[in-house]
């Protein structure tokens, strides 16, 4: 029974992270304002793109919320900050409006995004890995974190960025 749900839910395994130095692939989704959203928006600035399973759920509050509290010293040193998972607008809108999430949080229903950055090994994928990726302002990741801690995790890019 367990093994039925697991590949229902189809959950994340160990999906590679692109690496360090590499050109950051482009990318175009909905905000949860239904806004279009394209990586060339933020040519040469820092972006901290997070990769999340599930909207309102504990892992993913915790690991917004960390970025909300802390949104101010993020956009201080000139960091962008998006939220990415496959929710709808309306759901994220949600999300957004229930904590007061300030960052854009981009609905990536058809996998594209998360399939570029390896947060996804299919389009079947039920939920997205909480992959994390700082894209420097010369368009390269310059860090690629599989997230273990989400609810420390702003705090550890705040020290890091430069």
């Amino acid at each position: 029974m367990l093994k039925r749900i697991l590949a229902a839910l189809r959950i994340q395994g160990d999906a590679p992270l692109l690496k360090v130095g590499t050109v950051a692939p482009p990318f175009e989704a909905l905000d949860q304002h239904g806004r279009i959203v394209k990586s060339t928006d933020f040519a040469g600035q820092t972006v901290v793109l997070w990769f999340y399973p599930k909207a309102d759920t504990p892992g993913c509050t915790r690991q917004a919320c960390g970025f909300r509290d802390r949104i101010r010293e993020f956009e201080a040193k000139g960091a962008v900050v998006l939220g990415v998972s496959f929710d709808s607008p309306e759901e994220q809108l949600a999300f957004a409006n229930k904590h007061g999430y300030t960052f854009r949080l981009l609905s990536d229903r058809g996998r594209k995004i998360a399939l570029a950055y390896g947060a996804a090994k299919s389009a079947q994928d039920a939920y997205a890995a909480r992959y994390t990726y700082v894209i420097g302002r010369d368009g390269r990741i310059a860090e690629a974190i599989a997230t273990k801690d989400p609810g420390a995790q702003a705090g550890e890019l705040i020290e890091r960025l430069r």
